[in-house]
């Protein structure tokens, strides 16, 4: 694989569901603890540089959830514990990072995402976070068809299970971008 280059003129950090009620659940292959440790490595490296960076969260109540028919849900205590759609402490937002809600698991639908990232002239984003398969693999596809260019984080991402997370690294996120580790990342920016 070639050495990543990162433009930090185009270039933003797109960090999904680091949030309390999502990052609390168990995840593989890594830890919830080591996705926020190297979520929070890249977003300082991006906050140092000058660089976007964008925080996006579930915000959800029963009234505003899908409520779609499927052999397989996911099952929540409801009501959401009041914290839930927080963002975990050490990537706590501060006032140059964009802030976007979400309904669903991509970061695109129904938000101002692209328009957001489009304004301040970006063509590729950095993903991270959780789930890999489901909310940052939502995101990476309507990215894809927007047609940014795109860099997985692969160690800053987990899900539900090894071969849930290494299913989308392996045969979705090569195909529509980049896979690379998080100390590669930061090499590129540094």
């Amino acid at each position: 694989m070639p050495e990543l280059e990162v433009n930090k003129t185009t270039t933003a950090l797109v960090v999904i569901d680091l949030q309390k009620g999502i990052a609390a659940q168990p995840t593989k292959p890594y830890p919830a603890q080591d996705v926020i440790r190297n979520s929070a490595k890249l977003i300082k490296a991006f906050r140092k540089n000058g660089m976007p960076v964008f925080l996006v969260h579930v915000v959800n109540s029963q009234e505003t959830m899908l409520k779609v028919n499927s052999d397989l849900s996911f099952s929540r205590p409801m009501p959401l514990p009041p914290d839930w759609s927080e963002f975990v402490p050490e990537i706590a937002p501060v006032p140059s990072d964009i802030v976007i809600a979400k309904k669903q698991w991509g970061a695109f639908y129904g938000t101002d995402l692209e328009l957001q990232l489009r304004r301040r002239g970006m063509d590729t984003i950095i993903l991270c976070g959780i789930s890999t398969d489901l909310g940052v693999e939502s995101t990476a596809r309507f990215a894809y068809e927007y047609g940014f260019q795109q860099v997985f984080a692969e160690d800053a991402m987990s899900s539900m299970s090894a071969d849930q997370h290494n299913a989308a690294v392996t045969f979705i996120f090569r195909r529509m971008g980049r896979v690379r580790k998080t100390d590669e990342i930061l090499k590129a920016i540094e």
